[in-house]
Parts: structure tokens; sequence; C-alpha cells
């Protein structure tokens, strides 16, 4: 999880100040100098860290802390409001001009460039514009493929030339292409390197003194800490960067990268990647993010998931199924799809507020593997099976078993659970809002 190990680190220090009545100067330093160790830990720019902990303990030994009733929750706010100010105080949106908006990704092999494209295409697509991919690697093997492949998941057009031409020759074959059918954003997808070199960056050169480009976007791996940072600014002083977007920040437990990349170089971060799908593309928010640091969760962001993939009609009708007890097998099966939409259950939960400090506890409870048999064995089902659970009898449970590769005594349990479920709700009327009762009942069911 992102942050993983900074957060639980913050959280600890904090976790000591909330539970003392007054803190002294030295308690304020003491702890200041826990979270400066917890931020280099997590490879966060020295010089960041320490403009960063001066920032907080010029306002945390003021007597308006030290005099306040609660002055470890103040320590916690100054903190929180430091932490959104290194990252960017304001969410940056991508800036589309009124005609056909170009956009030159760049970054160094291996950090999702050619994925990240993609991923952004769709983004725009759902925002109504009609983006247009042009692939500009002609070195790196498969890259053309790659893109087109991807391009064709996300319903959105891929301009290619082969491999035997000059990158800045398709770029302004892909303009002259969207100009004349349509297109109003085009996004370059050009080649990485291992390591930053004069050749490549040569070509990006010569890219931009011959389209139009609007906006240059790089891309690097959060996952390698300070040597994103660097990579950030190799490329802010020789070609330019308007914006940024972090990739693997799900694999990321330190968070060095996106906590030091706008301090040190000025450009703002636009996006982080938080998975391997084409739809784990999130929009950056400084605010949210610093809130998820520091265990306060981020619900907004559930919020905004939950619209986007939870489709209402059948979350309804869920419901319904839900008050009368006549859900079934497929129904559940539709509740983890559900949830996997959303990142699974450990990302929903480290959005919740007051789970960050319980998250490691919590994780260690769900066991990934064990859903993933769950939902083997009801895959294993007849469609009859799953809406009439009742049926199952000990030879369908056996045949169910072998379908599933589990042992019989997962099948059953599964089944006793589901009908102790369906037993209970049936036994509480007034819990679902269903039938007499339900109209008088005090407690109703909480979706």
């Amino acid at each position: 999880m992102a942050f993983e190990s900074l957060s639980d680190k913050l959280q600890n220090v904090f976790r000591n100040l909330r539970g003392k009545g007054r803190l002294s100067e030295a308690d304020v330093k003491a702890a200041l100098k826990e979270v400066k160790m917890a931020l280099l830990e997590a490879d966060v720019s020295f010089k960041v860290v320490k403009q960063f902990i001066k920032s907080v303990e010029e306002r945390a030994v003021g007597a308006d802390v030290m005099n306040s009733l609660t002055p470890g929750q103040q320590v916690v706010k100054i903190v929180h409001e430091e932490l959104i100010r290194l990252m960017g105080s304001e969410t940056t949106e991508l800036k589309l001009s009124g005609g056909i908006t170009v956009l030159m990704m760049m970054g160094l092999q291996g950090a999702g460039k050619t994925t990240t494209a993609a991923k952004l295409a769709g983004k725009l697509k759902g925002r109504g514009k009609r983006p247009l991919l042009a692939a500009c690697d002609v070195y790196r093997p498969a890259a053309i493929k790659q893109l087109q492949v991807n391009g064709e998941k996300q319903g959105v057009e891929v301009f290619a030339m082969g491999e035997n031409q000059k990158p800045v020759n398709i770029a302004k074959g892909a303009y002259e292409y969207a100009r004349k059918n349509g297109f109003n954003v085009v996004i370059l997808d050009t080649a990485g390197r291992l390591h930053i070199d004069e050749d490549m960056m040569r070509e990006l050169k010569e890219i931009r003194e011959n389209v139009p480009i609007d906006q240059t976007l790089l891309t690097v791996d959060a996952m390698t800490g300070q040597d994103a940072v660097n990579v950030a600014a190799a490329f802010e002083e020789q070609i330019g960067i308007d914006g940024v977007i972090l990739t693997k920040l799900d694999g990321d437990t330190r968070g060095g990268a996106a906590l030091s990349i706008k301090a040190v170089t000025g450009k703002p971060i636009l996006y982080v990647g938080m998975g391997e799908k084409l739809s784990d593309l999130e929009q950056f928010y400084p605010d949210r993010m610093a809130s998820r640091i520091l265990g306060m969760g981020d619900v907004l962001t559930l919020i905004e998931k939950a619209q986007e993939t939870v489709d209402e009609e059948k979350a309804k009708a869920m419901t319904q199924k839900l008050k009368k007890a006549q859900f079934g097998f497929d129904d559940y099966l539709e509740s983890m799809n559900q949830m996997k939409k959303m990142g699974g259950l450990s990302s929903v939960l480290s959005m919740m507020p007051g789970l960050g400090a319980q998250m490691k506890g919590i994780e260690d409870a769900i066991d990934e593997k064990k859903m993933a048999r769950t939902e083997a064995i009801i895959l294993s089902m007849t469609p009859k099976e799953r809406s009439n659970p009742e049926i199952l009898n000990p030879s369908r449970k056996n045949r169910i078993a072998r379908g599933a590769g589990v042992d019989i005594a997962e099948v059953n349990r599964l089944v006793k659970q589901f009908e102790q479920m369906r037993k209970m709700m049936k036994q509480m009327p007034g819990l679902m809002g269903g039938g007499k009762r339900g109209k008088r009942g005090r407690f109703k069911f909480p979706f």
C-alpha cells in the first residue's frame, strides 16, 4: 500500500503526542526528530525534509499551540497543512486547449510510460475528448504493438508509421492526421532509455521544435524513490516539463518521490498510477494524499471510485433482494466483483477514516487467496445452484469441490455461512426495512 511504512511511523509519533495533556517545546522537538527520521527513511530529499521540519517547528512551538486544550491535535493539523503545501497545495488540472492539444509523454524505460499514455487517453475519452495515441517509440521491441493493444482496449485509435521512421516524422504525421480527422488531443508516446543520454534529449528537442507541443508530461516510477526526483530534475533542466505522472505508487510503501518532486522541480504531480489495470490512473490531490499519509482516510476518493464503478441499478436491485432475503450466490459474486473494481477490500479500507493505524491487522485478516477460492467455488456451481442454494445436496457439493479444486469442507463452510446470513436477515425485518415491522423499525439496512 502507498506510504504504508511512512504512515505507520508518523501515526505512532502523533499517537504519543495526543496522549499528553500539555506539550513542552522539548516534546515537540523530540517528536519532529522522529518525523524527520521517518521522512528520510521514506527516501524524501534531505533538503526537502530539512525545510519541512523547519516550517513545522516554527508554527508548532508557538504560544497558540502550546497553550491550546489539544496541543497534540494542533501539531498534527500543522503537519497535515505542511504536507499539503509540500505536495503542491492545490490540485493541478491537465491544461487542454480549444483546438488540438498535443501532449508529449517522456520518461525512462521501465517507468510505465506506454501504459500510462493509454491510461491517460482512456481518462480523456471519458471526459468527452477524442484522443489519438501516436507510437513514436521505434526502438524498444514491441513498443508499437503494446500501444496498439492498449489503445484497442481503451477504444482509442493509435497512429503508427512503423519502426523504420524517425520519431519526429511520426509526431508530425500524427498531428496532421488528427487535424484532418477531428481528433482534439494527440498523445505522443516517445522513446525512453535505460538512463538519460544525449540522443534521447536531442530527439525530444527535435519533436518539440517541429510539433506544437502544449504540455510535456514526465512519467516516473515512484518505486525508484529519490532517483525519480533526480530524473525529473534532469528532464526539467534539459527539456522542460509541465507536469509529472507518478506510476506504481500502489507498490511504493515509502512515498519519497511523491513528497519530493514538487519541492525539487517546482512542477506539479498531475496523476498517479495505482495499479496495473488501464483504469488505475487517479488524479493527484495533495490534500487527500496528506490525509492518507496521516491515517485520516480519503472518503472523497472512495466516493468517486464508487460512482465510477458501481452500477446504480444493480445496487438498488441488490438492496431489494437483501431486504427480502432473496439473494443468491450470483449476487454474492457480483458484490465481490464490484469490490475488485474499486481496488479490492484492502484499498477501500485504507481510505476509511480511523482505520489507518489498524490497517496492518485488518489486511492480515483479509485472505485474498481465500476470496479467490470462494469465487472458484461459486463459479463451479450451475446457474440453478447459485440462485437456489437450498438444492445443494452432498453429491452436488462434491462435484463443486472437484471443479473448484478445493476440499469439500470449504464448500460446506461457505454454504453454511451463506445460509446463516440469509436466515439472520429473515429474522430481522426491522433491520432490513422489509414488511410491516420494517416501516416502524428503528434501524435500516445501511446500503
